[in-house]
């Protein structure tokens, strides 16, 4: 049976195997076996990946050994390229042919450049593709088709200070004040220290484009000119750890010996970037990790490459190089006095499991991501017996000038999500519409209503 997790201020699962549930998925992923991919005997790498440094400098290389080591390659190194933050990943096959696989991490931006100027077969990205990107590279077909667009990971961006400032939470629009320049002190914050010092990600990151979406722009702000300025989140990391008065924006894995600080945005409660919020995308900085492969590609390492990271071994490293795999896991809720009473009665007697199905405004759809979620949930309850009025769907919706549109919105969402996992063999409990109780962003822009546009699934 899967392991049950309680809900806590620290990682949740921190003490939980990577490996766990591993095998509940392999039906699910039918690519969990490869066919021989081919081999050279020059230095011609076999697949070229450029874009996110977030990806590029640990989870794209680990990927790449891994699918060598499915491949059956021996003697695996990597080596470094002609410039900073590039590498080439070797593997040799026993009859000596290789495949060299070269790997540029200097910002999501430059992964879609390269895919239209073909000096990349994948591009690594720690954002969506914007709708510019997509028009561009529209010769090669649709990038947000289900076969080009591939959520390899999930990460969140953790607001860093140095190891012995005191500061325990901020809100969205605090830290927006704070990057803009517009609060200059950490006496203005209640803290002491002097002089607030800023660190940044350059202007090809995704994780720039990422902070300056859910934080900056949201509130109007623009980063202060007096920010320094990194292409590596490790190195970003490091600045502010030895930094007393510094505070910067890493993805997950690069947090280092810096500490993390607690984000409200809105009505919602000042979350920690822990592993089951991330997971769920509920902690307000959490975001999507991208692999984009043209459609129809030819190139069978990039298609393999794809298929591997979705796989139960490549979400494993996912989870291994400190970002937050897609595992289905169950997870226990404090049930509190201030929930509705339908939802308190679940958290007291349920378990919620650490996925949600999330909307566009008016939709019901699901996207690339929710579809790959629908095989893995029922990949969950087939495995752990609960196919049969063992799971309970929850929706939520962001307010209406109606409250029962939103009541009505909110469980339309929800009978979206029961229609898919039915035709796996589901048969719910309950279905029930929350309408916009217990938000988790604000309401104040996009992106938060579309975080409170959530389905959740819950399971006795």
């Amino acid at each position: 049976m899967p392991r049950s997790l309680t809900v806590s201020e620290k990682d949740l699962w921190s003490r939980t195997p990577s490996l766990l549930l591993l095998g509940f998925f392999c039906y699910a992923f039918p690519w969990s076996v490869f066919a021989a991919l081919p081999l050279h005997n020059e230095s011609t790498p076999v697949l070229r990946i450029q874009g996110s440094n977030t990806i590029g400098a640990k989870l794209a290389p680990a990927l790449v050994r891994g699918l060598m080591e499915q491949q059956g390659l021996q003697a695996i190194q990597q080596l470094p390229g002609d410039r900073e933050n590039e590498v080439i990943v070797v593997g040799k096959s026993a009859d000596g042919r290789q495949a060299r696989i070269a790997l540029a991490a200097h910002g999501s931006s430059t992964g879609f450049i390269a895919l239209k100027d073909g000096s990349a077969d994948l591009a690594a990205s720690s954002r969506p593709i914007k709708d510019a990107e997509v028009t561009e590279l529209a010769g090669f077909g649709d990038l947000r088709s289900h076969s080009a667009e591939q959520v390899i990971a999930i990460d969140g961006l953790a607001i860093i200070l140095h190891p012995e400032n005191p500061l325990r939470s901020l809100s969205t629009d605090q830290l927006a004040a704070i990057f803009a320049g517009e609060v200059k002190t950490w006496e203005e914050l209640g803290g002491h220290g002097g002089s607030i010092r800023l660190y940044a990600r350059d202007d090809q990151s995704g994780t720039y484009d990422t902070f300056k979406e859910l934080v900056l722009a949201r509130h109007g702000k623009s980063l202060a000119s007096a920010a320094s300025r990194f292409e590596s989140n490790d190195k970003l990391a490091a600045a502010v750890s030895d930094d007393p008065q510094g505070i910067g924006f890493v993805g997950l894995a690069s947090i280092g010996r810096a500490r993390t600080v607690a984000i409200a945005d809105g009505e919602s409660q000042a979350m920690f970037p822990s592993t089951s919020l991330i997971a769920t995308e509920d902690y307000p900085l959490s975001r999507r990790l991208f692999f984009y492969i043209k459609p129809g590609q030819s190139n069978p390492w990039a298609e393999a490459l794809v298929q591997f990271a979705q796989s139960p071994r490549g979400q494993a490293i996912v989870a291994q190089t400190g970002f937050v795999g897609q595992q289905v896991q169950a997870i226990k809720v404090e049930a509190l006095d201030s929930m509705p009473a339908p939802y308190r009665d679940l958290a007291d007697g349920a378990q919620r499991l650490s996925v949600n199905f999330r909307f566009q405004e008016g939709s019901a759809a699901l996207d690339t991501k929710a579809m790959r979620d629908v095989e893995r949930v029922l990949g969950y309850l087939q495995q752990a017996g609960k196919m049969d009025r063992r799971a309970v769907l929850v929706g939520f919706g962001d307010p209406k000038a109606d409250p029962h549109r939103a009541d009505l919105l909110s469980k339309l969402r929800a009978m979206a999500v029961r229609r898919e996992l039915a035709k796996g063999g589901v048969s719910f409990r309950e279905v029930i519409g929350l309408g916009d109780e217990l938000p988790v962003a604000a309401n104040s822009a996009d992106e938060g209503r579309i975080k409170n546009r959530r389905v959740e699934v819950w399971v006795y």
